[in-house]
């Protein structure tokens, strides 16, 4: 199952919506006979990967996959169906998919074809692999990361606004990497006004899938000339404006190849639950939130951050009006968002900080 999680890696990026899933194909006398991964969304599945390279000796053998298989036609044929044909005599998954047309139905489908079932080998591993998905199964939006870089005293950039460059290139590369896993960035209008970034994942080559590029942007501020709307494809620009947005700034923003999203707003911003669930629909099922500090508040405050990444580097630039990583009111101690466990990763002279919000248990 170890080697099935490592396979699985090799999609990460790449397979959304659908999660990351690695096969092993393992004959009777313990020998690895077929392996596959799930490389993309309408691709072979990890299962028919593996059994097309175990060919005859899948006949009696295991098949450790990480996720159970799906029973269902989608972009791809049932995998049970070519399980059940190929004479495996055994599955083991550490999970049930929680995709509401799987959730269980293909184990079923393998037992009552008189295969053994055997869920939950390393389950905490395989959840933590494709928590974005099991978010996005769960809560029926896109899970949502927090991404900021920030100074030792928490400043986002200085009291003059600039902000380039808080961390070093290794950091910044990380940070790309960051963006390649996602399937949206989101950030607010100030900083399309301030940076004008491009919102573009850049690793040294193409990559293959390319997020949206998300701008807040209540009022419809947004300048028709801004780079994030021409670096990429403009139909992957997206501006989320708010239902009174001023139809003289929004004809520009479609003239120029935007996606405008009139969303319903909520303290005077728009409603971020709401465009969550727009994404949701475009089959994005990873959020990456790239501020600015007022940004970060808002997704906080609406309870919809599931994870937070820190770049934070070795420098102190003070100032009462230089921007904190997160904005707004503030929060008493006793109300402060909670995150864990915490993951400490050195990228040059820089240190990243993960970790997971912590929320109440539903009804506690």
């Amino acid at each position: 199952m170890r080697r099935a999680l490592e396979l699985a890696e090799r999609g990460r990026g790449l397979t959304s919506p659908n999660p990351m899933v690695g096969a092993v194909v393992v004959a009777p006398g313990g020998e690895i006979v077929g392996e596959g991964v799930h490389l993309k969304a309408g691709g072979p599945h990890a299962e028919i990967e593996a059994l097309r390279a175990a060919g005859r000796h899948a006949r009696g053998a295991t098949l450790y996959v990480t996720l159970e298989p799906c029973a269902h036609q989608g972009r791809t044929p049932p995998c049970t169906t070519r399980i059940v044909d190929a004479g495996v005599a055994r599955v083991v998954a550490p999970l049930v998919d929680p995709n509401p047309l799987v959730a269980g139905r293909g184990f079923e489908v393998l037992r009552r074809a008189a295969i053994e079932v055997t869920v939950g080998l390393l389950a905490e591993e395989a959840a933590l692999q494709n928590r974005v998905f099991f978010t996005a199964m769960r809560e029926r939006r896109p899970h949502v990361t927090l991404k900021a870089a920030m100074t030792l005293d928490g400043k986002i950039a200085d009291a003059q606004g600039a902000s380039r460059w808080i961390t070093g290139e290794p950091a910044r590369a990380r940070a790309h990497r960051c963006r390649s896993e996602a399937d949206a960035i989101v950030v607010g209008v100030t900083t399309v006004m301030r940076d004008d970034p491009e919102l573009t994942v850049r690793l040294g080559e193409p990559w293959p899938r390319e997020p949206y590029r998300v701008a807040l942007d209540t009022e419809g501020r947004t300048p028709p000339g801004a780079r994030f709307i021409a670096a990429g494809d403009p139909a992957r620009a997206l501006v989320a404006v708010g239902a009174a947005a001023p139809e003289e700034r929004v004809l520009p923003l479609q003239a120029a190849g935007a996606t405008v999203v009139r969303c319903p707003t909520r303290d005077g911003r728009v409603d971020l639950g709401f465009l969550l669930g727009e994404l949701f629909r475009r089959d994005v099922r990873g959020v990456l939130v790239e501020g600015g500090g007022e940004v970060h508040a808002a997704f906080l405050d609406a309870g919809l951050v599931d994870r937070v990444t820190v770049f934070l580097a070795p420098l102190l630039v003070g100032g009462r009006t230089a921007p904190s990583v997160v904005g707004g009111g503030g929060r008493e101690l006793k109300s402060a968002v909670r995150l864990g466990p915490l993951t400490i990763t050195p990228v040059g002279d820089d240190i990243l900080l993960e970790a997971d919000v912590i929320r109440e248990p539903r009804g506690a």
